[in-house]
């Protein structure tokens, strides 16, 4: 596999596309041939835009001939998640319903990584609706694999696009996070994720074009970047980053801060809650530990995070509040046993009153200032993004204690979701065969600070992928 285009980063790829070593069709064409080799076996990509994606390479190609600049992603392709616009194609959330509703224009994340020259080669897929569960399953395409083994779930409900990440066939993909969407299928596929502060990224989550969602959407969900290595989701926050008329949460703050007095302090946390955590994902918090000791940082365990359980019983009462009024509606387009993970959601969650919304959003924003005070003594936090290695397809759904196991293993995700605060999952290595990683937390627009801590990781302890997918249980693990 040595010396393919799809194998280099994006910087890479973006450098060659500009500086005439390669045409962006190239680029382009290598990557269709990776999908094509892979993708049957993985089924990551959903919708492959073969003649979209040449015609925008073949357009690059004409303006670098004609002298005129490239972005910064120029040439390198990218997919996008099926619940992300992208103009002239379905937004089918994975729904057969959904398969004709063709998106009038590009999402606002998809516009801006395409003005840096980035290239939309096609949807990738997500557990139905983002509501079926954790693993990318979804009622239109089937269950997508993860590739370093068949018998452990990818994530989600960005799962499709980590998998295309971690395979090669993109060198970037656009998912997004509510409580670790991106993290986690980031931790079990082995590649780099960056959910942003909320705000920062401007982004458009309106369900098919309608009115906007509730107050738990608009702040909960991040659109944000999967990578194979620090450096490009550096490259893909600088591009994404920064106000919007198209969203007017979107924050005007510089991508830098201003740098801080070293040593910085990081936190550690490897069991919030101390719930329990598996050894080898202990064993990748003190790897990412002794690496960011190595680097310089002031590294220090502290008791916990605060408020977990207060924070974690807000997050619930509040989405489900918002959400209860279209569950029947929604329960319909899940399929049969889609519906099994959130009704199990709805059963033990019950609608707060009005009153009790009102009470619950000063608690939010309460929580939200525990939280600032921690990270101002603490600038940065390590933890893992799910407190297992990669479970099995389908746990969430398949009862109650399996809902319950996986909700509070991802419960690192879901706090810092809900107080909106920037993260970086990077991988820490492997054990037994599979991924093992972390998460880096920082201050809110301060994701500058969680991109240098994950490079030092990364820069010690290594790149995990690309990697071939297993064809099936029991075979040898991917290489590289």
């Amino acid at each position: 596999m040595q010396g393919e285009l799809w194998e280099r980063t994006a910087g890479a790829q973006a450098q060659a596309v500009r500086s005439g070593e390669v045409s962006a069709l190239e680029v382009v064409d290598s990557h269709l041939e990776r999908i094509a080799a892979v993708n049957p076996r993985a089924n990551a990509v959903t919708l492959l835009l073969t003649e979209r994606a040449r015609a925008a390479a073949a357009d690059t190609d004409r303006r670098r001939a004609a002298g005129e600049p490239l972005g910064p992603l120029a040439g390198v392709p990218f997919t996008v998640k099926e619940t992300t616009a992208v103009e002239g194609v379905p937004t089918t959330f994975g729904v057969p319903r959904f398969r004709d509703l063709v998106a009038a224009a590009d999402a606002p994340p998809v516009a801006r990584l395409r003005a840096a020259g980035a290239v939309p080669i096609g949807h990738s897929n997500v557990p139905t609706m983002i509501l079926a569960g954790m693993h990318t399953r979804s009622e239109l395409f089937g269950d997508t694999v993860n590739p370093w083994d068949p018998g452990r779930t990818p994530g989600g409900s960005s799962g499709g696009d980590a998998v295309a990440v971690a395979t090669g066939m993109v060198p970037l993909g656009l998912g997004n996070d509510s409580g670790g969407s991106l993290r986690v299928p980031a931790q079990f596929c082995g590649v780099a994720a960056l959910k942003p502060t909320s705000g920062r990224f401007p982004a458009d989550h309106r369900f098919l074009g309608t009115d906007d969602p509730g107050p738990a959407s608009q702040m909960l969900v991040t659109d944000g970047p999967l990578a194979r290595t620090v450096g490009d989701l550096r490259l893909a926050y600088e591009v994404l980053a920064g106000a919007d008329p198209r969203d007017p949460r979107a924050v005007p703050v510089p991508p830098y801060g201003e740098p801080l007095r070293a040593p910085v302090k990081v936190a550690v946390v490897a069991d919030p809650g101390g719930r329990g955590v598996h050894p080898a994902v202990r064993a990748a918090v003190d790897a990412a530990a002794g690496a960011l000791v190595d680097a310089g940082y002031d590294v220090r365990e502290v008791a916990d995070v605060p408020r977990l359980d207060e924070a974690l019983d807000a997050y619930d009462r509040i989405t489900v509040t918002e959400f209860a009024p279209a569950w029947p509606a929604v329960r319909g387009l899940l399929g049969e046993g889609g519906d099994r993970y959130m009704a199990m959601v709805m059963e033990r969650t019950p609608p707060a009153t009005s009153g009790e919304l009102v009470t619950l959003m000063g608690t939010w924003l309460n929580i939200r200032r525990s939280w600032a005070a921690f990270l101002h003594e603490h600038p940065l936090l390590l933890g893992p993004s799910f407190t297992e290695p990669p479970v099995e397809p389908g746990l969430e759904s398949r009862d109650r204690r399996g809902r319950d196991r996986v909700a509070s293993g991802l419960r690192l995700c879901a706090v810092t979701s809900f107080v909106g605060v920037p993260a970086v999952a990077v991988p820490t290595g492997t054990a037994d065969g599979l991924p093992c990683g972390v998460q880096i937390v920082g201050r809110a627009f301060r994701e500058d600070l969680c991109l240098d801590a994950a490079q030092a990781v990364e820069d010690r302890l290594g790149v995990l992928t690309p990697v071939d997918p297993r064809a099936a249980v029991g075979t040898d693990h991917p290489s590289r």
